[in-house]
């Protein structure tokens, strides 16, 4: 049956209490319970342990010039997420990305990522984000291209670049996703490496266990990135 259904069965039951009786004593007060418990029940929480967070409106970003920047490989980075869902880090790979990373820390360092949202999640396969526009269209207005290693493997933890079909292999822009189960392990390597989370995987969880649309990948509690920043380590 029906909630809605259910609520109409018991309001009739109430109106016909009251009209075979002026009797206010206990059937009355039960008859009425049912229809008050339904009508007052509250929605389902569907925070998954995350605090409430309104959701951003598109940001404008401007015209952003296309980097030079690469990484050194004789050092560490390691990118900070900060989510209304908790912290993970990212430690990029410096050796086998230097251009990819060296293209996300330039976004980080100019907020570019900060007030935005994980857009798109899939149980068991990703969780998307890095768009400006919060809609899976969006950018930074150019791309970077660096082919990804051909032994890579998306296993859970690992954080790639998201791009287009028509896309050449390795192109990136601004969105990336972190794997999060065997669903993405199918995935052939066309997508650049970023790097791999080393720290607050539970974080990650938190935000793949969100209830999502499962044709669009559009979350059912606003997710957002409040801020990245990448440091030497």
């Amino acid at each position: 049956m029906s909630r809605s259904l259910a609520v109409l069965i018991a309001a009739l039951a109430l109106l016909a209490a009251g009209c075979g009786s002026d009797d206010s004593s206990g059937d009355n007060e039960s008859a009425a319970t049912p229809a008050a418990t339904e009508t007052q029940a509250s929605a389902p929480d569907l925070s998954n342990g995350c605090e409430q967070a309104d959701k951003p409106a598109a940001k404008d970003v401007g015209d952003i010039k296309k980097p030079t920047e690469k990484l050194d490989k004789s050092k560490t980075y390691v990118a900070t997420v900060s989510t209304n869902c908790g912290d993970f880090d990212i430690t990029l790979d410096a050796k086998r990305a230097p251009v990819t990373g060296g293209n996300f820390k330039y976004l980080a360092d100019q907020k570019f990522f900060d007030n935005t949202t994980f857009h798109r999640i899939v149980s068991d396969f990703v969780i998307q984000g890095g768009d400006p526009m919060g809609t899976g269209e969006g950018g930074p207005g150019y791309t970077v291209v660096e082919a990804p290693p051909k032994t890579l493997k998306y296993t859970k933890g690992v954080v790639a670049m998201a791009k287009t079909q028509t896309d050449p292999p390795g192109a990136s822009g601004s969105q990336f996703f972190v794997v999060t189960g065997a669903g993405a392990e199918q995935l052939t390597p066309d997508y650049a490496l970023l790097g791999k989370v080393t720290s607050g995987m539970d974080a990650v969880d938190k935000i793949g266990g969100i209830q999502a649309d499962p044709n669009t990948g559009q979350p059912a509690f606003t997710v957002v990135i409040k801020s990245i920043t990448v440091a030497e380590k």
